[in-house]
C-alpha cells in the first residue's frame, strides 16, 4: 500500500466544532451512564514535598525536611479517575499486591465509584513511584515494582476480569505501562470480546507490545514511542508516511500526540488531520495522556466522531498542562474555555 493513494487534508481546529454539538457530547458519558473499561498497570503514586536547608554529612547528597506527604492514583488507575471526571462509569482491570498501596489504590478507586471487581491481587508489590520534591523541584524518584509479564493463574484471573468488564462495557482502554499485566494473550481477548461488542477500542502503548493491538479503533501514541518502535525519525512537515503506518499497526486509526504541537489523526483512507494545541499555559505534562485517552473513550462511548472526539481530548490536554501533577478535566472546565 504506497503512500501515493493518500492525500492530505487541511488542518482541523477546534472551531470545526460547533458549541452546541460541544454541550451534547460533553454532557452524554454521565446522561446516557456510559461504562468504560480500563485494562493496564495501577500505579501509586507518593509526593513527599519539604525543604532542603543543608547537605548530609553522609554522602554530597540535599537533606530534605518532608513537610507534606499526599498520594495520587498513576498509571491506568490515573486514566481511571480521568475517566469519572468526564462522568462515565468505569471498571479498572489491573493488578495490585497485598501491600498498603495496593489496599490505597482500590480504595481511593472506591471514592470514584469504580467497580472493584476487576482489580486482581497477585504475589508482587503494588507498583509505586515516591517523589521527593523540594522547593518545586524533584530531588529523586523511587520506584517500587517488579515489571515481569504476569503468567499463569494471575492471567487466567484476568482474562475472567476483562471478560466480564467488557460484556458491561461501551468503550475498552488498554493502557500499557509495561509493568506486566497487558500481556499478548490479555490483549488479543480484550480486543477480540470488544470486536465481538462492536465497542470502540483506545489503546495507549508502550515499546514492550507496540505492534500487538491489530484491531484497535484509535492508536494513541506520542511522537517518541512511534519513532522508538519504527527505529526511525517522524517528519512532521512531510507525514506522508503515517497512514502506511497505521496499515502496518493494524488499527483503524491513528492518534499521534505531537506535545507542543497538538496532534495528527490519520483516517483509514490516509486522510491526516492535524489538530493544533489548545494550551494557554504549560505548567506540567504529567498525566496529560491520560486524560486525552480518557476523553477519547467517552465521546467515542457517546457516538462522537472520531475527529470530534481529537478534538475535544485535546482541549482537554490543553487544560490539563496547566494544572500541577496528574489532574482530572470536567467537561465544565472544556466549556468555559470556549467562552
Amino acid at each position: 500500500m504506497g503512500s501515493s493513494t493518500y492525500h492530505l487534508t487541511r488542518i482541523m481546529t477546534t472551531s470545526s466544532l460547533t458549541r452546541p454539538r460541544l454541550e451534547t457530547l460533553l454532557a452524554a458519558p454521565a446522561a446516557q451512564r456510559r461504562r468504560i473499561a480500563i485494562v493496564g498497570d495501577a500505579m501509586l503514586d507518593v509526593y513527599l514535598r519539604g525543604d532542603v536547608d543543608r547537605i548530609s554529612p553522609e554522602a554530597p547528597v540535599p537533606v530534605v525536611r518532608v513537610r507534606d506527604r499526599t498520594e495520587a492514583l498513576g498509571g491506568a488507575a490515573n486514566v481511571a479517575q480521568n475517566v469519572a471526571a468526564v462522568g462515565a462509569q468505569l471498571e479498572l482491570i489491573a493488578a495490585i499486591g497485598d501491600d498498603r498501596s495496593g489496599e490505597r489504590v482500590r480504595a481511593m478507586l472506591a471514592t470514584l465509584g469504580a467497580d472493584p471487581r476487576g482489580l486482581v491481587t497477585i504475589d508482587r508489590p503494588t507498583t509505586t513511584k515516591t517523589r521527593v520534591v523540594a522547593r518545586g523541584q524533584q530531588v529523586v524518584r523511587v520506584d517500587e515494582e517488579v515489571d515481569a509479564d504476569l503468567r499463569g493463574p494471575e492471567v487466567d484471573a484476568l482474562l475472567v476480569a476483562v471478560d466480564r468488564a467488557v460484556a458491561d462495557a461501551d468503550a475498552l482502554i488498554l493502557e500499557d505501562y509495561n509493568k506486566g499485566v497487558l500481556t499478548e494473550p490479555v490483549i488479543h481477548r480484550a480486543i477480540a470480546a470488544a470486536q465481538a461488542k462492536r465497542i470502540p477500542v483506545i489503546v495507549d502503548p508502550k515499546y514492550r507490545n507496540f505492534f500487538a493491538y491489530r484491531g484497535a479503533t484509535i492508536f494513541k501514541p506520542n511522537r517518541r514511542e512511534l519513532e522508538a518502535a519504527l527505529g526511525a525519525a517522524v517528519d512532521l512537515e512531510h507525514p506522508e508516511a503515517l497512514p502506511a503506518v497505521l496499515h502496518r499497526l493494524g488499527a483503524e486509526r491513528l492518534l499521534l500526540t505531537l506535545s507542543e504541537r497538538g496532534m495528527a489523526l490519520i483516517d483509514p483512507d490516509g486522510t491526516i488531520h492535524r489538530i493544533p494545541t489548545s494550551a494557554r499555559e504549560v505548567f506540567d505534562v504529567v498525566g496529560a495522556g491520560d486524560t486525552v485517552t480518557a476523553y477519547l473513550a467517552a465521546m467515542l462511548a457517546v457516538g462522537a466522531a472520531p475527529v470530534e472526539a481529537a478534538i475535544i481530548a485535546n482541549d482537554a490536554a490543553g487544560i490539563q498542562v496547566g494544572k500541577a501533577g496528574a489532574a482530572t478535566v470536567t467537561p465544565k472546565e472544556i466549556l468555559a474555555q470556549r467562552d
